[in-house]
């Protein structure tokens, strides 16, 4: 029997990973498909009808084809009322969805020329001057989040775990895992040792991913 889910995107996508953790939290069963670096090429006609941005993942199902991580994740938990994961009441709802689009605004746009440059060894990003910025930009920003862990004392948006997590939390792997200066942040390090008890976390974080 098929699945009704079907994600395009290879899981040395972090953001690929971010909809892979989110199904396994909801047990929402899929299949997925490699495209991407080093397997289905993105900039393929077959592909750019389904997103003209060439990025991955896309998922299929009955509804039709969406995009963009983020928007993924939202649409799985509103399938399944997860409100656990994104609550229903809009003043909690907007807590959860400001990490998350800080997530992929702030601190994705962060990481950028360190990780590329430390971990992907990108040739056009070497230069020592634009990687030490790159590192003082990405540690900044994970000093903003080690200060709101510290109001919280468990996750970003309070004492429960919510979808902010699952993107926030594989953004604290991956600095973690690159190798650079990493302040003395307690706090994250302290979230970094509470999300190691999720399954999902141990799965697209721990196991070989960065």
């Amino acid at each position: 029997m098929g699945h009704s889910l079907k994600i395009l995107g290879r899981t040395s996508s972090i953001n690929v990973r971010k909809v892979l953790w989110t199904c396994l939290e909801l047990g929402i069963d899929y299949e997925r498909e490699d495209w991407g670096i080093g397997f289905a090429p993105t900039q393929s006609p077959e592909f750019l009808a389904l997103n003209p941005n060439a990025q991955v993942p896309v998922i299929l199902d009955e509804h039709g084809v969406l995009w963009e991580s983020n928007t993924i994740c939202r649409y799985l938990v509103g399938l399944r009322q997860r409100h656990d994961l994104l609550p229903a009441e809009p003043a909690a709802r907007a807590r959860v969805e400001q990490w998350m689009d800080w997530q992929a605004t702030e601190l994705n746009r962060s990481w950028g020329d360190a990780f590329h440059a430390l971990v992907r060894n990108n040739t056009d990003r070497l230069d020592p001057e634009r990687i030490a910025a790159g590192v003082r930009a990405w540690n900044d920003k994970m000093g903003l989040l080690d200060q709101q862990l510290s109001k919280t004392g468990a996750y970003v948006t309070g004492d429960t775990f919510t979808l902010a997590d699952i993107l926030i939390g594989l953004s604290v792997h991956r600095w973690r895992v690159t190798p650079m200066e990493h302040p003395a942040y307690a706090a994250v390090d302290a979230y970094y040792a509470r999300l190691g008890q999720h399954q999902g976390f141990q799965t697209f974080a721990l196991d070989g991913h960065n």
